[in-house]
């Protein structure tokens, strides 16, 4: 660490995580080597092309290579078919165009991991929000919440599943702003066939952001519907500028066409701009780039936990997803936390992050994001909103190497500012 000012005690600590998280490593490894001949094999088997990599305007009618991507992606998810698009605008609006695709007026939807994450619920129409919901549109919803140790609580599901008739079951894999475990594919597995158990018929749609190439399997390859993602998360590679995608049963993504454009066409149209050859390179560097990331989020547990602090997943903890998040107690070491992160960004290193009123939640957030793409969360970031237990949420890393940097300048912060002892 030479290029930085790092306290030899850090330093120190440093030596002890990269010991104590070899063997992890090499478990990561393993699982990348195998999702990235996955990959390969994908567009070895789709026959993609150099014309492929080009561009479409105006309606983009008979964009090869928009139909070739889509097909890439769907063997990638191990699903029927899949729609990848750099028009979807974040996940969140990806995962809305699949729940408005799916549902209609009269129809109900039971959500089986608690409450949705703060930008979801205005959506679904939670707590008020109604004008262009679902709500707003008359499908009800209903959830089933977390049991006290943040598991799914699988008895209630059944029940609540043989009371009544739902067009849809939604399974957020990822925690969003809570404490509980994001949930690994067997988990994802398990409720599946606690649903198909109790109801043959209903959806089950899954909430894939954050968990993609994580493990060897995905939600649809263990009994999922339909699931949905960001681009400027896991399956971008930190190469996609912007975009989402949907995947899984063919009938329910070609519904699902017919809401991101219009009824009657669906798919056919959508210029890609250009976009095709980022999105293609995307993909394929996505495999090792969430190895990577995988590697950050272990290292900063094992050397969080080191220093005392909680934090989930435990640095040996399978996991479900990229994040890792640690509770640090108060907001003087969040922010902290927050603006040393930032400091090590290869984009914006000078800007000091301040919480602040976002748009589509409840409490103030800081966040530091210093990244190529604007908000891209495979890229090393970190966020938290100002609430007890105070803890940040990190994800992405480009790289390992910058990732670790990030890392220890974020403790680094945190020791400058004097909310960080080390004995």
């Amino acid at each position: 660490m030479d290029f930085f000012k790092i306290d030899e005690k850090l330093k120190e600590l440093d030596l002890k995580a990269t010991e104590k998280t070899k063997d992890i490593f090499k478990a990561i490894d393993m699982t990348t080597e195998y999702n990235q001949q996955k990959v390969l094999s994908a567009f070895i088997k789709n026959r993609v092309s150099e014309t492929d990599l080009g561009l479409s305007t105006g309606y983009g009618y008979g964009d090869n290579g928009r139909e070739t991507l889509d097909k890439v992606m769907a063997d990638c998810m191990g699903a029927e078919d899949a729609l990848v698009r750099h028009s979807f605008m974040s996940g969140t609006h990806t995962l809305t165009v699949a729940l408005f695709g799916v549902l209609r007026p009269g129809d109900s939807v039971l959500v089986i991991t608690g409450r949705p994450y703060d930008t979801i619920t205005g959506v679904f129409g939670i707590d008020g929000y109604s004008d262009g919901s679902l709500a707003d549109f008359g499908v009800e919803y209903n959830e089933v919440a977390l049991k006290a140790d943040g598991t799914p609580d699988i008895d209630t599901i059944k029940k609540e599943l043989s009371l009544k008739k739902y067009k849809m079951v939604y399974i957020q894999r990822s925690r969003g702003y809570s404490l509980r475990s994001s949930l690994k594919i067997d988990d994802i597995e398990a409720l599946c066939k606690a649903v198909r158990s109790v109801d043959n018929d209903t959806v089950i749609m899954v909430d894939n952001c954050y968990g993609e190439f994580v493990e060897e399997k995905e939600p649809c390859e263990v009994g999922a519907d339909l699931i949905a993602g960001s681009l400027i998360k896991n399956p971008g590679g930190a190469i996609a500028p912007t975009g989402g995608y949907i995947a899984g049963r063919r009938d329910l993504v070609e519904k699902c066409s017919y809401r991101m454009t219009c009824a009657g066409v669906g798919r056919e149209v959508g210029a890609t701009l250009g976009h095709n050859r980022e999105l293609f390179m995307g993909l394929f560097s996505a495999p090792h780039v969430v190895g990577e990331a995988l590697k950050t989020a272990v290292y900063a547990a094992a050397i969080f936990e080191m220093l005392g602090f909680a934090v989930t997943p435990g640095f040996d903890e399978k996991r479900g997803d990229i994040i890792e998040c640690i509770t640090l107690g108060n907001s003087e070491r969040l922010i902290a936390f927050c603006q040393g992160m930032q400091s090590g960004a290869p984009v914006d290193s000078f800007v000091v992050p301040e919480p602040w009123d976002m748009p589509g939640y409840d409490d103030p957030v800081i966040m530091a994001a210093g990244a190529f793409t604007l908000g891209a969360s495979i890229e090393l970031s970190a966020d938290a909103p100002l609430r007890e237990p105070y803890a940040v949420w990190m994800q992405g890393a480009i790289n390992f190497h910058s990732g670790k940097a990030g890392v220890l300048l974020a403790l680094q912060s945190m020791l400058d500012k004097g909310a960080l002892k080390l004995d």
